[in-house]
């Protein structure tokens, strides 16, 4: 994955950028008041390789003049039909504003379909309102079965895609 929006370069995770997305996931929750889990909930963070790259999924980083100032990813999931999660949106406040938000979720959403999946789960805190709104208004619906202790929110969304038999 490589691409730009505005001036922002989204690309693939590398190795190298793991500190420092790390880093940045902790901080943009710790403005919200959410704990950070790195043995927990943002243990895939550490393990990039295994839980996003090894099960066929992909995590991203979003530059600008060459420091992250966001992440995006996803992985399939069990739960749902042929479906996968969206994780670890997070995107610092000097990006925010600019349409960085949807324009990476619209880039998820063109990848997944692309590869086929059929639905995509997200969960999330309501104290995230800025992202809550964004799911909402991009058509994820609603539902329950949160897994994750700190969120308090499940959406999905259908693809419409049908597999052929």
């Amino acid at each position: 994955m490589k691409t730009q929006h505005l001036d922002f370069l989204i690309r693939s995770w590398e190795t190298r950028d793991r500190a420092e997305a790390f880093y940045l996931i902790r901080d943009v929750l710790a403005e919200y008041g959410l704990k950070c889990e790195p043995h927990g909930a943002d243990r895939d963070v550490y393990d990039v390789e295994l839980h996003y790259h090894n099960q066929g999924g992909e995590f991203w980083v979003v530059e600008r003049q060459g420091k992250i100032v966001g992440t995006a990813a996803y992985y399939p999931i069990e739960r749902g039909n042929n479906a996968v999660e969206i994780r670890k949106m997070y995107i610092l406040p000097a990006a925010r504003g600019q349409g960085l938000g949807k324009f990476l979720l619209q880039e998820l959403e063109s990848k997944i379909i692309a590869r086929g999946f059929e639905e995509i789960w997200i969960e999330t805190a309501s104290i995230l309102k800025e992202a809550v709104k964004m799911y909402e208004n991009s058509g994820y619906i609603p539902t329950t079965g949160v897994e994750t202790q700190r969120c308090d929110r499940l959406y999905v969304k259908s693809l419409g895609i049908k597999k052929l038999q």
